[in-house]
């Protein structure tokens, strides 16, 4: 019974959960540049943006890869 239960369970998949990561990470960055521009400081709005954007793409990564843990 016991290999039947272990079927039942969604796979980890590490590189699309990795490409998960960078593409979240990423936009959040590049809304935060785009924010930063029109306020004047790119710089800092890409600092914000990877500030927000990194708890966002750990939860984003954790809640689609919840069953598989």
């Amino acid at each position: 019974m016991m290999p039947i239960a272990i079927a039942d369970r969604p796979t980890f998949d590490p590189l699309s959960a990795g490409g998960l990561l960078l593409g979240v990470l990423f936009v959040c960055v590049g809304a935060g540049a785009l924010i930063g521009w029109a306020a004047g400081s790119v710089g800092i709005g890409m600092a914000i943006g990877s500030v927000v954007g990194i708890p966002a793409a750990i939860l984003t990564v954790y809640r689609v890869y919840r069953e598989a843990f």
